[in-house]
């Protein structure tokens, strides 16, 4: 496994809860007061909530949470938990009669794993919030990625599990950390040393990418919204949420390096994007590490089962 987690950045707190019997929780990342956010969406069938806040042409630059979570669209239900909570401990934009709490919200697919009834609520959603915690550093199938899978080129039935995974770098006093939850279509590899994590497998056989999508009966018209990698990317370097919004577009790269094929029709795959803002940063030394930490990550998905 690859080193770090998202909370390296200081201030990051993150919860998990999840249903393991029936293959589906949430993720919680609380940042530290004054972080600012972006986001980038890809792929042709995202489930997202308040995201449109976090584009440039909007006044809001600050979040109080971000919420990863399983269920599909069902699952946008849990982000009300964690709003309710924030409301609750008084945290939130003050609007003269109380508060109102700024929380994206990303779903991915995971009803066809275990349960197809089965999705985070916003009880589950409050209870990721109130045990959200600046050391928590598990990985695996947990949270979000209780439910997930990768591989599916051939078929679910072909699918390989798969989880959260985190990484962190740091380079001097500079700290660039992400934590994925690895939902994809396409086969997994490690990117820096070319391993192939995860493929479906026939007679004992790992196929490449072709030979799956060759060999396959997908089908895709049913599959088009059955898949999504959700991410988050951190640092304590100062940046605006215009420049978060690049560099969370320029941190798809690590799911480029990791996940093939990626950002297909069949997936909705979204980066939030945080800057809790302490130390100076370029933005070329950003878009250098981004991608790297991000590909680290996704192959701790794989490695932390």
């Amino acid at each position: 496994m690859y080193s770090g987690h998202l909370n390296d950045v200081r201030g990051m707190a993150v919860g998990h809860r999840e249903d393991g019997l029936k293959g589906t929780g949430v993720t919680v990342i609380l940042p530290p007061e004054g972080s600012t956010a972006g986001v980038d969406v890809r792929g042709g069938a995202p489930g997202t909530r308040e995201c449109i806040l976090l584009q440039p042409t909007y006044a809001v630059d600050q979040v109080h949470a971000l919420v990863l979570s399983g269920g599909s669209a069902f699952g946008l239900d849990s982000a009300t938990g964690v709003m309710e909570g924030l409301r609750d401990d008084g945290v939130g934009f003050d609007v003269g009669v109380g508060v109102v709490p700024i929380v994206p919200a990303a779903v991915l697919f995971d009803l066809a794993y275990k349960a197809k009834d089965a999705w985070p609520d916003k009880a589950m959603g409050r209870a990721a919030y109130e045990a959200a915690s600046p050391s928590d550093r598990r990985q695996g199938s947990l949270g979000a990625g209780c439910g997930a899978t990768v591989a599916k080129t051939m078929g679910f039935s072909y699918a390989k599990k798969s989880g959260i995974g985190s990484a962190s770098i740091a380079v001097g006093d500079v700290v660039f950390s992400a934590m994925v939850a690895v939902n994809a279509f396409g086969h997994i590899c490690d990117a820096e040393t070319g391993d192939v994590l995860a493929a479906p497998e026939v007679k004992g056989r790992t196929l490449s990418v072709e030979e799956a999508l060759l060999k396959g009966a997908v089908d895709f018209e049913k599959g088009k919204h059955q898949n999504t990698t959700l991410g988050v990317v951190a640092t304590n370097g100062r940046f605006t949420k215009t420049e978060l919004c690049k560099l969370a577009s320029t941190a798809h790269n690590g799911y480029a390096k990791s996940i093939t094929p990626v950002h297909t029709g069949l997936d909705g795959d979204t980066i939030f994007s945080l800057a809790t803002n302490e130390v100076d940063c370029s933005m070329q030394l950003a878009e250098y590490y981004f991608p790297k930490v991000v590909a680290r990550a996704v192959a701790n998905s794989i490695y932390s089962l």
